[in-house]
């Protein structure tokens, strides 16, 4: 059973588009909108309406938004390239190799870190959603690099509190398209879901506060190396800065990197890579830093540009 919504129309979206009407309603994208429509979870004034309708002020609508798919839970199995950076009663620290996610969502089915540190016999804290235990912070599936993840229950509670009140120093490595001007700078645009409900996300008026720090390490002649200090960790949260100043990461194409110069560079994902991470210790205090080298093809890519000069 859904959540079931029954509303008039206001004035301000006489003449619109019954998809367009109801993303602006309820929240959501066009996309999930014409969904809605075409399952049958739509009626006006009791009809079966088309996505392309025009709705008319005061019209009713009764609306049905079923529950979101349930995350399935983890699978314990190994997961091959991914190692223990340390390891204690409280924490475990991982470098996370690509094709692998940090927790399983709807719609990945590829392994993930919880599951890999089950498969090998590590304990998880048992705090946090079924499929997402111990987690307390996330990668992107394709982005490389430091990750921790909580072992006790004490460890849990005082990193989410970390991260939330953003005392982690989180570092990453991007290799950009072009040159940054100026070479150092911050961009603290709002980041939200992009409106095409794709999948992606976006610099959007209203969006999350979002604030990232960049600093160039290195120049080629086609792309730039970066070090990048996050203040916040929305998703896709580099990719989107970088794409929104017309940098994008070499190999993002779903933020419109370009596919030649990453095939040259053999990348076939976005060059991201978690480099750093420190953050106090949730048991003893102690400020602890961890770091990751770059994977095969990361540092390839490097060597292709360093030789061409």
């Amino acid at each position: 059973m859904g959540d079931q919504r029954s509303l008039p129309v206001p004035d301000g979206l006489e003449g619109e588009r019954l998809d367009a009407a109801l993303a602006r309603l309820f929240g959501f994208s066009r996309t999930r909108a014409a969904e809605l429509i075409a399952s049958g979870d739509v009626l006006v004034d009791g009809a079966v309406p088309a996505k392309s309708d025009r709705v008319h002020a005061g019209a009713w609508l009764d609306v049905t938004i079923p529950p979101p798919p349930a995350a399935p839970m983890p699978v314990a199995e190994p997961v091959p390239g991914m190692t223990i950076l340390h390891e204690d009663d409280d924490i475990v620290v991982v470098s996370k190799p690509i094709g692998v996610a940090a927790h399983p969502t709807v719609g990945w089915t590829g392994p993930t870190v919880i599951g890999g540190l089950l498969g090998a016999g590590h304990r998880v804290s048992t705090s946090g959603a079924a499929e997402r235990q111990g987690i307390v912070h996330r990668l992107d599936a394709n982005t490389t690099g430091v990750m921790v993840v909580a072992k006790s229950e004490r460890a849990y509670s005082h990193l989410k509190r970390a991260f939330k009140e953003r005392t982690v120093d989180k570092r990453y490595h991007a290799l950009v398209q072009g040159h940054m001007d100026p070479l150092r700078g911050t961009v603290d645009a709002p980041i939200d879901r992009h409106p095409s409900g794709d999948g992606r996300f976006a610099v959007v008026a209203g969006g999350k506060d979002s604030v990232t720090h960049y600093d160039t390490i290195e120049a080629f002649r086609a792309a730039s190396l970066l070090d990048i200090k996050l203040e916040t960790g929305r998703t896709h949260q580099i990719r989107v800065h970088m794409a929104a100043l017309r940098h994008p990461c070499v190999g993002d194409l779903m933020y419109g990197a370009d596919p030649t110069l990453a095939a040259r560079l053999g990348v076939s994902r976005q060059w991201l890579h978690a480099v750093s991470l420190s953050f106090e210790h949730p048991a003893t205090g102690e400020w602890m830093t961890f770091t990751s080298d770059y994977p095969g093809d990361l540092a390839r890519a490097l060597e292709i540009l360093a030789d061409e000069g």
